[in-house]
């Protein structure tokens, strides 16, 4: 995800004097009986951070990096090296890994082959062409931040606009002739799927990464990268189809017949990119078998008790003897772990070199330190407990579907205004916090199981964002091509964040009792 000014210079200066402003208010008022001053100072950090987030009243990742600077001044940490430990989180690291196995990907333009493929097999209509380039977008979003897969897509877009409604009748922004619904299906599609996408594997977007870092950080509660598998594909196998649904047969419907150009351009660009050459295919398999070694490492609860107690240890992690001869491990197969592997073995099968790497986006890795570092002072100074207080009451006793429900609309509401990431860091510790508090009300015996079950229901609707550019980067990335008005963006945003909001609802209350027991208890 780049980061990037929403405001001119000129007008920062307006929101960051009302954030400091705030900030000094809500540090000198009378501190309530049930808040500590160290945790009245917390929240009026998370105001700060919050307000500048939202207004983006300085770029994204400079907020982040004041926020140690914040806490530190106010003496919540005593030491500004304790402030600044959560910038060497292991899950950055799977920031940094995620980036340069999609740099590896890219060179290679094994991306480009896997979406040009789908849409050479699919696209024998105008419907099932943007289905084929949505449903590539969204594969490759997985495994590619979506922020890389839109840009790579979106080009992609256009070059079928321009065979199948031609060249000169794809519009841009400020053309005074009618936008076809071919064009605005297809682009806002990609978006979409890029987002949607993403929600899928614990690598897709950084949000996702986040609440897991959260999790681990405020209840010691690890989530594996198969346990995202069990949530986060049953969302994207129904969320997905229904976006394309709303977009083509409803909002707008393509009034192209014959789309044979477009798939014989496809399969022209195909044929021209040639088959993998030897390092190209050794990214690949290296590629592969890290997504393999993601999913089995979350696997050990099945094998367990078929595994000798040190082969366990050494493998998945624990606290007994391992193969090694210690006692304790992480685990040879923890995610993080796996994709530090992938690295080096790049480079040893000379498919790429350090400047191949070093290209990647430094401003996500920044803002997600932050938002640790903001989400330690909160949980260290009982700030996220009394948050969670304030909204108990209201939720005592109600039904999971309305408190999912209630959820779903604010996250997806609050996203609009500020992008996903600075969302998710915002609301996952309230979250997490009233999960805790609300344990017994969704009748369940373990807290950190109602922490879990909030916090990533939360993240998950952070990325169905629709209505605006400054959403998700993808809405902005399609939106600043100049292809597509944010009339048309807003639109199909407000229908479809409507009916997200009602099937989010609905698909994570389902998966509440059918899917996530076997994942949280």
């Amino acid at each position: 995800m780049k980061m990037s000014a929403a405001i001119t210079p000129d007008r920062r200066l307006v929101p960051f004097t009302v954030a400091v402003v705030g900030t000094v208010a809500i540090a000198a008022a009378p501190t309530p009986e049930t808040l500590s001053r160290p945790g009245q100072y917390a929240l009026a950090t998370l105001f700060y951070a919050g307000l500048l987030w939202v207004t983006r009243g300085l770029p994204l990742p400079v907020t982040a990096l004041s926020i140690p600077a914040v806490l530190t001044a106010f003496g919540i940490y005593t030491d500004l090296g304790d402030a600044l430990e959560s910038f060497a989180d292991p899950l950055i690291f799977l920031f940094l890994v995620g980036f340069m196995l999609a740099n590896a990907l890219q060179k290679y333009g094994i991306d480009r082959r896997i979406a040009l493929g789908l849409m050479t097999r699919m696209g024998s209509s105008a419907r099932r062409l943007i289905l084929a380039i949505m449903l590539a977008t969204a594969f490759l979003s997985m495994w590619v931040s979506n922020t890389a897969t839109t840009a790579m897509m979106t080009p992609i877009a256009l070059g079928v606009l321009g065979q199948v409604i031609g060249r000169d009748d794809v519009r841009t922004a400020d053309a005074d002739r009618q936008f076809s619904n071919m064009q605005i299906a297809t682009l806002l599609g990609t978006a979409y799927a890029a987002s949607v996408g993403g929600v899928g594997t614990l690598v897709g977007t950084p949000p996702n990464v986040v609440v897991v870092a959260y999790l681990d950080r405020l209840i010691d509660y690890q989530i594996t990268f198969a346990d995202w598998l069990l949530i986060g594909m049953p969302v994207v196998l129904v969320t997905l189809p229904l976006v394309w649904y709303v977009l083509t047969f409803w909002l707008y419907p393509p009034e192209v017949e014959d789309v044979e150009d477009a798939r014989a351009e496809a399969r022209r660009v195909l044929e021209a990119e040639g088959g993998l050459d030897e390092r190209g295919r050794r990214v690949a398999v290296i590629f592969a078998v890290t997504a393999v070694l993601w999913v089995v490492g979350g696997l050990g609860r099945f094998v367990r008790p078929y595994l000798p107690a040190d082969v366990y240890t050494t493998l998945f992690g624990g606290s007994g003897p391992t193969l090694l001869g210690v006692e304790g491990h992480q685990g040879l197969l923890y995610f993080v772990l796996v994709g530090l592997y992938a690295i080096p073995a790049l480079t040893l099968a000379d498919a790429v070199d350090w400047d191949d790497l070093e290209d990647i986006d430094w401003g996500t890795i920044l803002l997600f330190g932050g938002g640790l570092s903001l989400a330690g002072g909160l949980e260290k100074t009982g700030a996220v407990e009394w948050l969670a207080g304030l909204f108990f009451d209201a939720l005592l006793g109600a039904p999971v579907v309305l408190v999912v429900g209630a959820i779903v609309l604010f996250v997806i509401l609050l996203t609009e205004m500020t992008s996903n990431t600075a969302t998710t860091n915002i609301i996952a510790p309230l979250l997490i916090g009233i999960g805790s508090a609300l344990a017994a009300t969704f009748e369940l015996e373990s807290t950190a199981a109602a922490a879990v079950f909030l916090g990533v229901s939360g993240t998950i609707a952070s990325s169905y964002a629709f209505a605006l550019p400054v959403a998700t980067p993808p809405n902005g990335i399609v939106f600043g091509s100049g292809h597509v008005k944010q009339d048309h963006m807003l639109r199909a945003g407000m229908v479809l964040n409507v009916v997200m909001t009602l099937v989010l609802t609905l698909l994570i209350s389902l998966l509440f009792y059918f899917v996530w027991p076997a994942i949280l208890w």
